[in-house]
């Protein structure tokens, strides 16, 4: 076995690595380090398809293993994260919304939060559904788990950073139980979704990725730490509004 051909493989372990760190931290309440850990998945998610392109030594056994660890990165961890915050809301009513560096709230089983795990459940179906699908390559047909793990760390951020005042509304099951829903039925929909793969540097053939990236762009300068579920709504409006056309699938999510 070749060593050049497990470089992809090892990149795509650093990301299964990086969504296990998450999870602990999650469970632990450090969110900001979930957050970084999951910053560095989705990295080492998009580095590892790169690499095997560049080295040319894409496999099947490659892609099997993405689908793997993607579910831990971008299946378990948002399910943990849902999870966790409506165990701390569950915890915390009718007090004020609890100090996320100081709550000191063991995560145990709890039946209010369990909706939570939902997620994972259609994540591994969206996964398992993207790996036989040959209509994606271009664009998606749903939700990428990516995309919805962003929307989930969104949330965990406006808790434990409270920008603007908005932490109580990230603990809501009113803003939770209706997430999980929508994103649970987003993952394995039939819907088409832009991917963010830009074709060159031309203008034609990139307009709707660019005008998401210029909006993504204000609502980070606008938002800052609040602005990722944001960015997610925008981007299912602009797919709901101006649907792309799916293409035949030759690579991972």
């Amino acid at each position: 076995m070749k060593l050049k051909s497990q470089i992809p493989n090892f990149i795509t372990l650093l990301n299964l690595f990086c969504g296990c760190a998450a999870i602990i931290n999650i469970l632990d309440h450090q969110f900001v380090a979930a957050f970084w850990f999951l910053f560095a998945a989705g990295w080492f998610d998009f580095a590892d398809g790169l690499v095997a392109r560049l080295l040319n030594v894409s496999s099947e056994h490659g892609k099997e293993l993405d689908s793997l660890a993607d579910m831990v990165s971008f299946g378990a961890v948002p399910a943990v994260i849902y999870y966790t915050l409506l165990f701390i809301g569950d915890a915390a009513a009718p007090a004020s919304v609890p100090d996320p560096e100081i709550i000191g709230l063991p995560v145990s089983w709890s039946w209010y939060a369990a909706p939570g795990l939902i997620v994972a459940m259609f994540s591994a179906l969206r996964l398992a559904k993207f790996n036989l699908d040959t209509r994606q390559t271009e664009n998606f047909m749903g939700v990428a788990t990516p995309t919805s793990t962003v929307f989930a760390t969104g949330l965990m951020l406006i808790y434990a950073l409270d920008p603007f005042g908005w932490a109580a509304y990230a603990l809501s099951p009113f803003v939770l139980y209706p997430a999980i829903i929508a994103f649970s039925y987003l993952l394995v929909s039939e819907h088409p979704m832009f991917s963010f793969k830009i074709k060159g540097a031309k203008w034609a053939g990139n307009e709707t990725r660019i005008i998401f990236a210029v909006l993504a762009i204000v609502l980070l300068v606008v938002l800052r730490t609040a602005a990722f579920p944001f960015i997610v709504g925008v981007y299912l409006i602009i797919n709901l509004v101006s649907p792309p056309t799916a293409q035949a699938n030759t690579s991972n999510e």
